[in-house]
Formats: structure tokens, sequence, C-alpha cells
């Protein structure tokens, strides 16, 4: 047995910054273009403005915490609605699921926040600190005044697009206006400070910092997306059949038996990741295509057919191996998986909408008082209570009309009124105690269980809500 033991693998590697070089072309363009318009509407929706009426709030997109309730332009729903948003994250799923199955991590590579605001931070350290050369300079360079400078120059940028980041997210849950000048003056709940402050630093460190890091060991979805993933699906790849063997040399004699691939380093060279995308597919891979604009640049500057690096599914290896046309973009993307995914995703869409539509601007839920079960009055009158929670989603008051229907025997009597009518205010949830009372010897007051219904009419519009109940009597 040799003395020399095979050293144990290390389960920690330092992180290796990545310094992408500056690239121009179609899929950097629709990065820029996806950056602008993401970021646009982050930051400017909590001020935009919807009238909604003088009891309403008129900001277009409110979570409304202290109400309980989400604002979102004409749509208002209220917590027993809360439905909509589990439909809405439904949706959201398998919209996910669908764009995953047709072009792989596209939501890694264009729209997620992680990616967005790295691409932000990226172009204000490039903007300070030059391009992949000069980053890479100033990072092997000793600490001196230009580097301090150069580096606090960034990292102040980068605090405030965090603290603006921060500061937008605060704005979704309260009034936009009032709130900044709260924050300003000093003025604020500790609350809103505090979120500021938290959201602040995620984004400082996993924008500035962490980068790559978060998208290849603490997002889960690298992992997940193999499920949604399959032979047919359009990822970013490189064709090692046409590219290989790669040389830089193109006059040597055997400069014909080389690849179209000069290995310049270029599609490695813009990767925020860091990756070569040569050595095939891979974990971190984001597919953010940058690597294909870079390698199309380089083709056409040496007069090689553009599509190296491309968008390309693993069922077109064989034929392109073999010479023959790949298949139409529209048959990978359009195939019973990605259909049924459509499928899916549209009838989640059209029961919400349709659920959307018809829903009442009245409401009822009923809570029966159960303690005691009943009480027996001074002449035999058997009486239940009943906790009536009634919802006016209209923007001015409305009075409801309360009625039982069921035994003919059970009448009401209104906690504070004389009246079968109460005044539920505008886009307000009222809770009104409700008598019902059975007469001495009636069925209802003999039954132990007597099932009715509670209606609500709006007098002003003649619009009907019911739910249904149980009156309990003395059962002898």
């Amino acid at each position: 047995m040799s003395d020399t033991q095979t050293p144990e693998p290390k389960l920690y590697a330092a992180r290796e910054p990545v310094f992408p070089r500056r690239v121009s072309g179609k899929f950097r363009t629709l990065k820029w273009w996806i950056m602008a318009i993401t970021l646009g509407i982050y930051y400017l929706t909590p001020w935009i403005r919807w009238d909604r009426g003088p009891s309403l709030p008129d900001q277009a997109v409110l979570v409304d915490m202290a109400n309980r309730r989400f604002f979102m332009f004409w749509i208002e729903i209220w917590p027993h609605e809360f439905y909509f948003i589990a439909g809405l994250l439904i949706m959201a799923g398998l919209g996910l699921f669908l764009f995953t199955s047709a072009l792989g991590r596209v939501w890694c590579g264009y729209a997620c926040p992680q990616t967005v605001w790295t691409d932000l931070f990226i172009l204000v350290e490039r903007w300070v600190e030059g391009d992949r050369n000069k980053r890479v300079k100033l990072w092997n360079a000793k600490w001196d005044a230009r580097k301090i400078r150069l580096r606090m120059t960034k990292w102040i940028l980068w605090f405030l697009i965090a603290i603006a980041t921060g500061g937008a997210w605060v704005f979704y849950f309260t009034d936009a206006p009032t709130l900044l000048v709260d924050l300003v003056t000093f003025s604020a709940h500790p609350i809103a400070y505090t979120t500021i402050g938290i959201m602040a630093l995620f984004t400082f460190v996993f924008g500035g910092f962490m980068r790559e890091q978060v998208c290849i060991y603490m997002c889960p979805w690298p992992r997940i997306q193999a499920a949604m993933m399959d032979e047919d699906t359009l990822v970013v790849g490189y064709r090692s059949w046409r590219g290989e063997p790669r040389g830089k040399h193109r006059k040597g004699a055997n400069a014909d038996q080389l690849g179209d691939c000069i290995d310049c380093m270029a599609c490695v060279n813009v990767c925020p990741v860091g990756i070569d995308i040569r050595e095939g597919q891979q974990l971190a891979c984001i597919t953010c295509a940058l690597c294909i604009d870079a390698c199309d640049d380089v083709m056409d500057k040496i007069g090689k057919p553009r599509g190296l690096i491309d968008y390309m599914a693993f069922t077109d290896e064989q034929r392109e191996r073999e010479g023959n046309t790949p298949k139409s973009v529209w048959k990978h993307v359009f195939r019973p998986r990605t259909i049924l995914y459509t499928a899916l995703w549209s009838l989640v869409g059209v029961i919400l909408l349709v659920a959307l539509f018809i829903r009442s601007d009245i409401d009822m839920t009923v809570s029966p008082v159960r303690n005691p079960v009943y009480v027996t009055m001074s002449d035999g009158t058997i009486r239940n209570a009943y906790d009536l929670r009634l919802r006016n989603k209209h923007g001015e008051e409305r009075p409801f009309h309360i009625t039982v229907k069921g035994d003919p025997t059970l009448r009401v009597q209104l906690e504070g009124s004389i009246y079968e009518v109460v005044n539920v205010p505008a886009d307000t949830m009222k809770i009104q105690r409700v008598y019902v009372m059975a007469p001495p010897g009636s069925d209802a007051a003999k039954s132990e269980r007597t099932e009715f219904r509670f209606w609500i009419e709006d007098t002003s519009n003649g619009d009907r809500a019911s739910t249904d109940t149980v009156f309990n009597g003395t059962g002898k």
C-alpha cells in the first residue's frame, strides 16, 4: 500500500470573480429593452393614480394591508376573494413551465429580478471602472487612492439603486406620495425604514457581490427545470461538429482541417456566470444568449456563417451532423407538452375572468353565535343570534334589507334597530348582529335543527345575495 494518499476533495471553493465583457447584438438589445420595461414598471407603478371615488384610495396598484384589500386599477380583491391571487400564482407557475419547456431558462436569462438588477449593477460597474480588461486590471491592482475612489463611487451608486429598490417596494403598501414625505421628514413608521433597509441590503449584496452565485447555489430553479425540459426544448448550445477542432492559426499547413471556432474566448468573456458554453449544457447557464451575440460578431469578422453558438434542440443535433435541415423553430415551440401548458394556463385565466365578471357587488357571510346555542325568551320564544358580515363593494353607502327564507314562522330582528334595514358604508364590511326568533310551539322552536337562508337586498338597485345556515331549537 502506497504511503502517498490522495488529498480529500474540497467541499468549498472561493468565488472566482466574473467580469463580463461588453457585447452588442440582437439578444443584448432585447435584454436592454426588457430591463428598461421591467424596472420602469417596478419603480413607476406605485405613482400611477386611479380615480375610484372619494371613499377609496387613488393609487392604481395598492396592497392595503390595513383594510386587507388589494387594488389593481379597476379591480378590487377582498380577503375572502384570495382565490384570485391564488389563481394568478398558478398562472405564473404554468407560464414559467411553458416558457421553460419551450425555451429553457429564458426567464432566468431575461426577466428574473436577480438577472435584471445584476445587469444594472454591471452596467454601473462598467461605466465607473471600464470594460472587462480594465476591471480585471483594477481587481488585481494594489489598493491606492484611485482604486479606492473608483470602488467607493461604484458602491455609492449601487447603494442608491438598492435604496430606490427597497423604497419602491414599500410604496406598494401605502399611498406613495404620502409615504415619501414621511420618509424624507423621518416621520414614517419604523417598519417602513426597516423594510427599505432589508430590501436595499439584499439588492446591494445579491446584485453587486454574489451575482452568479445566487443563480448557481441559492436558486432552486436550475434543479427543477430539468422536469420541464425535453429533447425538443430550445436551449443555447455550441455546434461542436462545426466548430471542432478549434484553433487560432488559420494560415498553417493544417488550417483546412480546423473547425470554425478560433478559440477567441469571446463567448466566455461575455458570459455573466463565467462558463464556457462549448463544454456543453451546464447547470450554471441562464440562457441569456449573450454568447450568441459575441460569437456571431466574430463569425462576421472572419467570414464564417453565423450560428456556431445558437438556440438549438438536442433532436436537431443528429440531423445537422448528417447534413440535414433541422426542424423549424415553431415545431419545437408548439408540441404536445407546450400545448398542454398553454391550454392549462388559458383555462385558469378564463376561469378567473369569468369569476371576476360574475361576482356580486354585495356579499355576506354568516357566523352563528353558539354561546349559548339558543335563548328561551320569557314568552317561550326561541332566539338564535348570528353575526352577519355585510360587504358593500360600491363607492357609496347602500341600504341592505335583511330577511330569512325557509320556515315561515321565523322572523328577524336587528340589534340596535327596530327595522330590518341596515346602512353599510361605501366599500366597507360591516358586522351586524341579527336575531332570528321562532314562536313557541312552532316546528322551528321544537326541532333540533332547522335549515333556512339569509337574504340581503340592496334596496337601491335590487341586487341580492344569500347564505344558508341553521336555526337551533329545543329538540323536544
